[in-house]
């Protein structure tokens, strides 16, 4: 295989192994860093015995992120307040894949997902992404591995188990979604708290991520009035140089907040029978530089 050849391979296929390495690491940081990684791998190779790029790629991609997520477990690492994927945009544009997949990629790039997906194991979180992202066959996730597959089809069922038990339950209609997103947006910047407690089931949760680098609530607030109220006292204050704009991340709508012209938080909502049940905020500066360019 020709350089040129080796480098179109990887080209093609480099979406892929962003979206696997993205689920596996709830951080786009680390997933560029370990498809470039991956990239040095296949470039200075010997790909002579190479019958399938993809799978090889998926397999070295996958192998990466499993040695990424465990040196970040074994720092042991404290993250101040609750913790949230970075935001991903997954605006497909004119690529967009058929119904049934696009539900597939968005269920698995969800923020409420990735949230209990960041509790599996590694191996647990790359036999559940393979799977149920990008519907591998229990025997090919066992090559990429080197597991048996009595041993994947184990780790599947136990990751599948705990997913399903922990994560909630929301609407996926991204129409529907979109315009509780809006309502909700103007309801919040114009502190009109009325407004708010008609969108807000009443058990909402908030979840604030600042990662102790901006300003968010510590811990989850619970309940419509503490949530109602803690939205409309932001707008009371006043925010100089505020505008928004509704994009799509992690495969719903969400609103990027840009303070003069700069992101400063990003808000997305879980919406079950038309009520917002879970309000996300994510306002760590540190993960809201990929969004510098969707400004």
């Amino acid at each position: 295989m020709s350089t040129d050849t080796a480098t179109d391979a990887f080209e093609e296929h480099r979406p892929v192994l962003l979206g696997v390495a993205y689920r596996m690491l709830g951080r786009v940081a680390d997933a560029e860093d370990v498809v470039q990684e991956a990239w040095l791998r296949w470039a200075g190779g010997d790909r002579s015995d190479v019958r399938e790029p993809r799978a090889y790629l998926v397999r070295v991609t996958t192998r990466l992120a499993i040695d990424r997520l465990r040196q970040i477990k074994a720092r042991g690492e404290t993250y101040v307040g609750p913790w949230l994927p970075e935001p991903y945009l997954t605006d497909f544009g004119d690529t967009a894949p058929d119904t049934a997949e696009r539900a597939v990629l968005t269920d698995s790039v969800s923020l409420a997902v990735l949230v209990v997906m960041e509790t599996l194991s590694p191996l647990e979180r790359a036999v559940f992404v393979l799977r149920e992202a990008f519907g591998y066959p229990y025997s090919g996730i066992a090559a990429l591995l080197d597991r048996g597959e009595p041993a994947v089809r184990q780790l599947a069922a136990r990751a599948r188990k705990h997913v399903e038990e922990r994560r909630p339950r929301y609407d996926v209609d991204p129409a529907r979604r979109r315009e509780l997103t809006e309502r909700f947006l103007a309801a919040a910047a114009g502190g009109d708290l009325e407004a708010l407690m008609e969108l807000l089931a009443p058990d909402v949760r908030l979840v604030g991520d600042s990662g102790g680098k901006s300003r968010a609530p510590l811990r989850v607030l619970e309940s419509a009035d503490k949530v109602g109220r803690f939205l409309a006292g932001i707008a009371r204050k006043g925010v100089p140089g505020f505008s928004a704009r509704i994009l799509e991340l992690n495969g719903g709508p969400a609103a990027l907040v840009l303070t003069d012209g700069r992101p400063d938080a990003v808000f997305q909502l879980d919406v079950l029978d038309g009520r917002v049940r879970t309000v996300y905020i994510i306002r760590n500066p540190d993960k809201l530089r990929s969004l510098e360019a969707a400004r």
